[in-house]
């Protein structure tokens, strides 16, 4: 079964892949993202391709639920899924690839974001990158996915939404004031360079989590520059080494992309790109949570203060560069 069901409480759309339940296990010793397996070429760097097990597709199945009522409303998955291969090195960390080689991989982002936003069926485009079995990852080998939506998801709908509210009624970006913000004060702030910046947020909802965000307004990956887009794959590089330093381990995080909205008039200008680096993790070895008030009242409980994290994030991001800037 792969079919959209929509939540008339949160006014959004629910992916029910129940296909997905079917994924095999993988053989011992066998993966699929090896150069060795059949699946991949026998020489990449970084790799696209269709994902096997999609929740969604460009020819979906149809519904199985029936509109029983007319709050029960259903529609084919229709979108695209992608798995996205940071390198042949099944044991790499995308801390530890070279320069030309996070360069390519900005660049593959940049072309799924475009492949995937020319199809005037996609409303939202999502990179991302799951990374440690806290999140649910069975397959270590380096790699991302991209999820191409036929619906606006809530929490990018609320972000969106936000911002293009802020600039109409302030005339000004509402991601380019927070960042002035945080620069002003400073304490929150990680790392920085000529193109991005990395903080903890004022708000932060969880433990070491950060925004990547761009220093110059753009609402997505395609409208920046070469060297934009060559210092986004160093300083997403530069931010998965702080995260593998801050306890000499590979920490477990979810790497979000939030590009603007696309094929929906009036959300694209007020957007800004970012990223944001989601830990699951409290310290090296104790997860955090997201228990009732988190899953049930959406009420996040950050049990850290965001400057105190900042300052050890800062510790990790020199130990990884050798105190280099």
């Amino acid at each position: 079964m792969a079919e959209l069901r929509w939540n008339p409480l949160a006014k959004d759309w629910v992916m029910i892949a129940s296909h997905r339940q079917a994924r095999p296990q993988m053989p011992k010793g066998w993966c699929p993202f090896c150069t060795d397996s059949g699946k991949v070429p026998k020489d990449y760097e970084v790799y696209r391709y269709p994902n096997d097990f999609p929740a969604l597709s460009k020819n979906p199945p149809e519904p199985d639920a029936v509109d029983t009522h007319e709050l029960f409303k259903v529609s084919p998955s229709y979108g695209i899924c992608e798995v996205l291969l940071y390198s042949p090195d099944h044991n790499a960390s995308l801390s530890e690839l070279g320069t030309n080689h996070v360069h390519k991989l900005s660049r593959m982002w940049r072309d799924v974001f475009c492949d995937f936003c020319a199809d005037t069926g996609i409303k939202y485009v999502f990179i991302f990158e799951n990374r440690g079995e806290p999140v649910g990852v069975t397959m270590p080998h380096p790699h991302g996915q991209a999820y191409g939506y036929p619906f606006l998801p809530k929490r990018v709908e609320q972000r969106a939404y936000a911002a293009k509210e802020h600039m109409e009624q302030k005339g000004a970006c509402l991601f380019c004031e927070m960042l002035k913000a945080e620069i002003d004060d400073g304490r929150r702030i990680v790392f920085r360079n000529e193109h991005f910046t990395v903080y903890v947020p004022f708000f932060s909802h969880v433990v070491y989590g950060t925004y990547v965000v761009s220093n110059r307004h753009m609402p997505d990956i395609s409208a920046m520059s070469q060297k934009e887009l060559d210092s986004l794959g160093e300083t997403v590089r530069a931010a998965a080494g702080m995260y593998d330093s801050l306890f000499d381990t590979r920490l477990p995080y979810m790497m979000c992309m939030h590009n603007a909205p696309v094929n929906t008039p009036g959300l694209t200008k007020p957007f800004h790109f970012h990223i944001e680096f989601i830990p699951p993790m409290r310290s090296g070895t104790v997860q955090q949570y997201f228990a009732s008030s988190e899953s049930g009242a959406g009420a996040y409980c950050n049990p850290s203060r965001p400057e105190e994290k900042a300052l050890e994030l800062k510790a990790a991001y020199q130990k990884y560069t050798g105190g280099k800037p």
